[in-house]
C-alpha cells in the first residue's frame, strides 16, 4: 500500500509567513491548537486553517489527546527546501567571491 498523496506541496505551506511562525512554536514542543491560536492576531478558525495546509504538507502531525487536538512539527518535508537552497548556494559563493576580488583588487 502507498502513502497518500499530499494535498499542498511544502513550498506553498512553507510560503506564509503565519504558517513559517507556526512550525517554529512547534520546533521545541507539541501544542494544543488552543495555545498555537493565542500566540498569533487570527481566529482559532484561521490558525486551524493554517495547520491543515501544515498537515497536508507533511509539516505537522496531530493527535487526540482527549478533548484537544495537539500539534507537532514534522521536520522531514523541510529536507526538500534545503536540497533546493544547496543546489543555488554555489551561485551565491562564486558571487561572493567575485565580489571580494573586486574590493580587493588595486583597481577598486
Amino acid at each position: 500500500m502507498s502513502a497518500p498523496a499530499l494535498k499542498h506541496d511544502v513550498f506553498q505551506a512553507i510560503a506564509d509567513p503565519t504558517r513559517r511562525r507556526m512550525l517554529t512554536l512547534l520546533a521545541d514542543k507539541e501544542m494544543p491548537i488552543a495555545a498555537i491560536s493565542e500566540c498569533f492576531p487570527i481566529t482559532r478558525t484561521a490558525v486551524n486553517k493554517h495547520l491543515h495546509v501544515l498537515s497536508d504538507a507533511g509539516l505537522v502531525s496531530s493527535k487526540k489527546v482527549g478533548r484537544e487536538t495537539r500539534y507537532r512539527l514534522q521536520p522531514e518535508p523541510l529536507i526538500e527546501i534545503k536540497q533546493w537552497l544547496d543546489f543555488f548556494e554555489q551561485y551565491w559563493d562564486e558571487k561572493l567571491l567575485a565580489l571580494k576580488m573586486f574590493v580587493e583588487s588595486d583597481d577598486a
